[in-house]
């Protein structure tokens, strides 16, 4: 009479027992995936069984629900392939599906284990740890204005003999000050002047005059537009210019010269009134302020001047077998010989899922369930002791027998 298949029900029953106690104790932990056993018989060369073994505990790779979190940089995968790419402090590898990110002391986007997002520069292909801009970003200087405006053609035209002179409104038709930076990011105000001038050939003319802070363009101070009688641009004048400015300083700080090309290609003259849009390049210095992350994974920095700069791509990675990954805690994997290499990946891409910014995946455990499967574990493991008491009874039975 042997007491060996009861005890391995017993001990089966206990590891099972211990697996689901941990699915239920990390229900509310972010990226889990819930673990289950798998038992096989034991036999020897008779035909009595030996009891059961623990073959091995697998995880369900299976997503779970996506939760807002408004975090900026927390982030969630949207499908059941893939894995976040981190590594520790001593350059290894590890795989997540824990999205919960923040910036450490050097910038670093990191998890709660101080493991560092890793993904692919702005235009590479080769794994380097993200992090979020430590400086700011630098100006731009304005180097074109691209002009849409109407000149009214209904207005009075200004004889030749009357000059421009900025300081007499008498001397032109329409202003528009348009705000431009130099190469330090400091801003100037840029005058377009608009004069309607006495047809000539057959064509209404428009001079337009510049200043940049009440200075004049080098080498001149405007150009000269000309329109047919159906209010469109002649092709045969030009309709750009570049206009100069040199020897710009801002409180004693010398900056670079300013070129700005001015482009009025789109411009008619109608008897509409005059209206004017245009779009003009250039910008101040700029704070960083926010991260937002694309579905594609693309980190994107946005900064008080109304830039954006993109600062990398999250990367995911996938494996042949990710069951046969090895747990290493803190919710995280490695790679094993069962698994096999790491196949790298952008968002979205080959099958990988999704990023969604600002959210996190929750536990895929199943409470429910669990507590149906612990009743159940419980009843085996008291079925099992029963089986040894049985047996206990019987050997004492036969012990005492005369």
């Amino acid at each position: 009479m042997s007491f060996g298949q009861s005890l391995s029900g017993l001990n089966a029953a206990a590891k099972n027992l211990d697996v689901i106690g941990n699915n239920i104790a990390n229900s509310a932990t972010v990226g889990y995936k819930s673990g289950s056993i798998t038992f096989s018989d034991m036999y020897s060369s008779s035909m009595i069984g030996l009891g059961v073994n623990v073959s091995g505990i697998s995880q369900d790779f299976r997503s779970g629900t996506l939760s807002s979190t408004g975090n900026q940089l927390d982030m969630a995968i949207d499908g059941d392939k893939g894995l976040f790419v981190l590594q520790n402090n001593e350059g290894a590898l590890m795989y997540s599906r824990n999205g919960q990110f923040f910036p450490d002391s050097l910038n670093r986007v990191v998890n709660a284990q101080g493991q560092q997002l890793m993904g692919y520069a702005p235009g590479g292909t080769n794994l380097v740890g993200l992090q979020i801009p430590e400086v700011n970003l630098a100006p731009q200087a304005s180097t074109t204005l691209d002009n849409r405006v109407n000149l009214d053609a209904s207005v009075p035209a200004i004889p030749a003999a009357v000059a421009f002179d900025a300081d007499d409104s008498s001397t032109y038709s329409n202003v528009v000050p348009v705000t431009v930076y130099d190469s330090l990011g400091n801003k100037h105000r840029l005058m377009q002047y608009y004069t309607k001038r006495e047809a000539a050939g057959g064509m209404a003319q428009w001079e337009v005059n510049f200043t940049l802070d009440g200075q004049a363009p080098d080498g001149g101070t405007g150009m000269l537009l000309s329109f047919d009688s159906a209010g469109a641009l002649n092709p045969a004048t030009p309709s750009t210019a570049t206009i100069s400015f040199v020897g710009l300083e801002v409180n004693g700080a010398p900056v670079d010269d300013l070129a700005i090309l001015v482009d009025y290609g789109e411009s008619t003259q109608y008897s509409s009134g005059f209206t004017q849009g245009f779009r003009v390049d250039g910008y101040a210095s700029g704070e960083f302020s926010s991260i937002s992350i694309a579905t594609n994974g693309e980190m994107t920095a946005h900064y008080t001047n109304g830039q954006k700069s993109v600062i990398g791509n999250v990367v995911l990675a996938d494996f042949n077998n990710v069951l046969g990954l090895q747990s290493v805690g803190g919710n995280a994997w490695v790679e094993s010989g069962a698994s096999g290499q790491p196949i790298f990946g952008i968002p979205g891409s080959n099958g990988l899922g999704a990023i969604m910014g600002q959210m996190v995946e929750e536990s895929n455990v199943d409470i429910s369930k669990s507590l149906v499967d612990m009743i159940m574990a419980q009843r085996t493991y008291q079925a099992n002791a029963q089986s040894i008491k049985t047996q206990d009874q019987m050997m004492q039975t036969l012990i005492t027998m005369r």
